[in-house]
């Protein structure tokens, strides 16, 4: 899998903590104690993610494309 980049927000939790969210990719999150920790979280989510979303296209047969915009 190429190397891509994604955009993270990530925001401090009400107590503790940290969420970090993938925008590109919806449904994608995580959290952590520090910072490092949810940013570190959120990478190994979003190969998780795209993982499953490969494993899905393989099932149903479909051609998994890219676009440039």
């Amino acid at each position: 899998m190429e190397a891509r980049n994604y955009h993270i927000s990530l925001k401090r939790q009400h107590g503790e903590g940290f969420v970090a969210r993938c925008i590109e990719l919806p449904g994608c999150l995580t959290e952590g104690k520090t910072e490092a920790e949810a940013l570190k979280n959120v990478q190994d989510a979003i190969k998780l993610y795209l993982e499953d979303v490969e494993a899905e296209a393989r099932e149903q047969k479909a051609k998994l494309v890219q676009v440039t915009v």
